[in-house]
């Protein structure tokens, strides 16, 4: 089956929306307890609609159905439920690195390179604005797809969702090449 990189526009919202809580309600499970899960599905799969806004968020299609998404910012917001620093500012990219932002793959494409060509796209993208590196917030069941495509741990992290609930998480940055 044929699958389809785009930018996602408005109208894709409510496809991403259910594309991320199915996929955290699936995967979550095994890297984090019930309470943690259903914290990050209150809080983590909110679209935030600046990235569309910004064109910087990009669906993967098949059959006309959402089946992956993700994107990357040039604001300081390192992931969806953070507010502590984040501000709308626009990141600096001689000294500082994009941030790849709300990856989501449903469960029954995953191991399908879908992460690995929303993160092509992203790092194209970032690379021709002038960025030099890319930086993100892992959680747990996406620190191998970050890995695998280059990413190193800077540090390990307990992301503070809004209701008080920590999740841990991997903070991971990688370079970009000038010729990749």
């Amino acid at each position: 089956m044929e699958v389809v990189l785009r930018l996602a526009v408005v109208a894709d919202g409510s496809a991403v929306a259910a594309l991320a809580r199915a996929a955290v309600e699936t995967q979550f499970p095994a890297y984090y307890d019930a309470v943690q899960t259903a914290s990050a599905v209150e809080h983590i799969t909110t679209l935030d609609t600046a990235l569309i806004d910004d064109g910087t968020y990009y669906v993967l299609e098949a059959a006309g159905e959402v089946v992956a998404c993700g994107g990357w910012s040039r604001r300081n917001k390192l992931f969806n439920a953070s507010t502590a620093g984040a501000d709308t500012r626009l990141l600096d990219p001689a000294t500082e690195p994009a941030r790849i932002r709300a990856m989501f793959v449903r469960a029954d494409w995953t191991r399908r390179g879908l992460g690995r060509a929303i993160l092509t796209a992203c790092t194209e993208a970032a690379r021709a604005e002038g960025f030099t590196r890319l930086a993100l917030m892992a959680t747990l069941p996406g620190v191998p797809l970050y890995k695998a495509f280059g990413f190193t741990e800077v540090e390990d992290a307990q992301l503070p969702m809004p209701d008080g609930t920590l999740l841990p998480g991997v903070a991971m940055e990688r370079p970009i090449e000038e010729n990749a």
